[in-house]
C-alpha cells in the first residue's frame, strides 16, 4: 500500500510524495511558551514525532523544525488583545524574556521525558525578527501588505486563495464575527504582519517605526523559510491552528515567494478531558508532574495519547491512563514471552511454526500505519501476535522475528520495554527469596513476598518455564 496521508488543504487522503527523493521537509507549530505545556498541547506534538517516526521507519530524511514562539502571540490570537508572554510576566512579576526562557527549558524537558524524537532545530521567534521583517517589507513592496500607523497589514483581497484551507473564504468572514474590526484595516479580514506599541516589552526597531514587534503568523512562515527553504513536504499542528493561523501563513508564504508552501497540511483533533474542554476553572488542566504525581511513567502518557487516530476526537480520564497503562502492560508482555519463546521456552515444538502470523502481524501495522498513521489498526496487530505468544503457536525462529519486529515497531511507537529491565538488587534478593519459600512450600511466606513486591509495583507470574516479573504501570 502507497504511503498515504489526509490532507486538510484538499480535503482528502492523497498518495504521499516528497518534493525532494528520500528527504521530507516538515515544519510543525510548537508552542507558546507563557505557560507549562498541558497534555492537550502534547496530543499535537506526540502526533507529529508519530509522523516523523512513520517516515524514517519507511526509509526517509526527516529535516524536522518545530519552532517556539516567545513573542507577539496575542491573547485573542489574532490582531488585538495582550502579549500572552507579557500578561504571564505581570502575573508572575518577571520579565517576559525569563517567562520565555523557563517554560521553553520546561517544554523541552518534557519532550524528552515523553521520548520525542529532538527536532532538527527549535527556532525561537524572538532570534528571528530580521527574517521576519524582511518578508514584512517584501509584501508591502509586492503590494500586498499595507502599512498604518507603525502597524503592517496582509490585504487577503489581494491573494485570491484565501480561505482554500478553512473554508473561511473573504466574503464569507463577517466583521466582528472570527476577527476583530478595527479601522485602520482595509478590510475586516486583513490580518496583522508587524505591530507597534511603545509600551511592548519586546519590541524592536524598523522601517515602519521604533516600537515593533512580529504578528504571530508572519514567525512561523520565516523560521520555516529559514530552516526548511520556501517549500515544505508537510505542515502540522493542533486543529485550533488551521485558522486563522495556518490560513494566514498560506497567504504570506504564497504571496511573498510566488510558490505553493506546503505541499501537505495535516491537523490532530482536539484532546477531551473528562468528556469536555480542559478548564481551569474545572482544575482538569493537566501536565506531565501530574500525571507523574499519580505514580504513571511518561512512556504511559505518550501511549495513551498516540493510542487514537490523530484526525478523530481523543478522551482523557484518569481511568482512562489507567486502561492505557494496562495496554502498555500487555505490550511489555508480548515483548517478554517472545524473549522467552526465541530462548526455546513455552515456545511451540517446531521452530518455524506461526512464521506466518509473524508476517501477517507485520503487513498488517505497516497496513495501518501506511492509512494515514491508523494507529488502533496498527496495535490491533500487535495484540494479535500477543494472543499468538501466550497460546504457545509460536515455535523459536518464528518468535524471534516477532521480537525483531517489535523492536522495529517500537521504533515508531517509543513506549514498549522491548529489552529485559535490570532489577534492583534488593528486589533480585526478594524474588530469590520468594523461589525458596515456594521450594519448601512455605506459601505463606512466598505469597506475603509476592503481596510486597506487588505493592513496589513488580508483578510476578508463575509459569512451567519459571517466575516471569514485570513492572505495574500506575496506581
Amino acid at each position: 500500500m502507497a504511503l498515504t496521508f489526509h490532507n486538510t488543504l484538499t480535503k482528502r487522503k492523497e498518495p504521499f510524495q516528497p518534493l525532494e527523493a528520500g528527504v521530507v521537509r516538515m515544519y510543525n507549530c510548537g508552542p507558546t511558551v507563557y505557560g507549562r505545556a498541558h497534555i492537550g498541547n502534547f496530543r499535537s506534538y506526540l502526533f507529529a514525532d508519530t509522523l516523523r517516526r512513520w517516515l524514517e521507519y519507511r526509509g526517509l530524511a526527516v529535516r524536522q523544525v518545530m519552532n517556539i514562539t516567545d513573542v507577539g502571540h496575542l491573547t485573542d490570537d489574532a490582531d488585538d488583545g495582550e502579549d500572552k508572554l507579557e500578561v504571564q510576566a505581570k502575573k508572575e512579576g518577571r520579565d517576559p524574556w525569563q517567562i520565555s526562557r523557563h517554560y521553553a527549558d520546561l517544554f523541552l524537558a518534557d519532550v524528552a521525558a515523553l521520548g520525542l524524537r529532538p527536532a532538527l532545530v527549535y527556532p525561537r521567534a524572538s532570534e528571528h525578527i530580521p527574517e521576519m521583517l524582511a518578508m514584512v517589507e517584501g509584501l508591502v513592496d509586492k503590494g500586498y501588505a499595507y502599512a498604518v500607523d507603525g502597524d503592517v497589514y496582509f490585504e487577503v483581497s489581494k491573494f485570491p486563495g484565501y480561505g482554500r484551507l478553512s473554508g473561511n473564504s473573504v466574503d464569507a468572514l463577517d466583521a466582528g464575527a472570527r476577527i476583530e474590526v478595527r479601522q485602520e484595516k482595509r478590510h475586516p479580514a486583513d490580518f496583522a504582519l508587524w505591530k507597534s506599541d511603545p509600551h511592548h516589552v519586546m519590541k524592536w526597531k524598523s522601517r515602519f517605526g521604533p516600537d515593533g514587534f512580529p504578528g504571530w503568523h508572519i514567525e512561523c512562515s520565516a523560521m520555516a523559510m529559514k530552516h526548511l527553504g520556501a517549500r515544505i513536504d508537510i505542515h502540522t499542528g493542533g486543529e485550533d491552528n488551521i485558522f486563522p493561523h495556518h490560513e494566514c501563513e498560506i497567504a504570506q508564504s504564497e504571496a511573498y515567494t510566488g510558490q505553493p508552501f506546503a505541499s501537505c497540511w495535516m491537523h490532530a483533533k482536539f484532546l477531551q478531558v473528562d468528556g469536555g474542554k480542559m478548564s481551569k476553572s474545572l482544575g482538569n488542566v493537566y501536565n506531565l508532574d501530574d500525571v507523574k504525581a499519580r505514580g504513571y511513567e511518561p512512556r504511559a502518557l505518550r501511549y495513551c495519547l498516540i493510542r487514537g487516530h490523530y484526525r478523530q476526537p481523543l478522551n482523557f480520564t484518569w481511568d482512562i491512563l489507567k486502561e492505557s497503562a494496562a495496554a502498555l502492560e500487555n505490550l511489555d508482555d508480548l515483548a517478554t514471552r517472545l524473549r522467552r519463546a526465541a530462548a526455546g521456552q513455552g515456545a511451540a515444538a517446531s521452530a518455524d511454526d506461526g512464521l506466518e502470523e509473524v508476517a501477517d502481524a507485520k503487513d498488517e501495522f505497516e497496513a495501518g500505519m501506511d492509512d494515514d498513521l491508523n494507529m488502533p489498526r496498527a496495535l490491533s496487530a500487535l495484540n494479535k501476535l500477543r494472543g499468538a505468544a501466550i497460546d504457545a503457536r509460536l515455535g523459536a525462529s518464528a518468535a524471534a522475528a516477532a521480537l525483531q519486529f517489535v523492536k522495529k515497531a517500537n521504533q515508531v511507537l517509543g513506549v514498549i520495554q522491548v529489552e529485559e529491565a535490570i532489577l534492583d538488587a534488593e528486589i533480585k534478593r526478594w524474588i530469590d527469596a520468594r523461589q525458596a519459600a515456594r521450594k519448601a512450600k512455605d506459601f505463606r511466606e512466598s505469597d506475603r513476598i509476592r503481596d510486597q513486591l506487588l505493592a513496589q509495583g513488580i508483578v510476578l507470574e508463575d509459569t512451567a518455564d519459571g517466575v516471569v516479573w514485570r513492572r505495574k504501570q500506575g496506581t
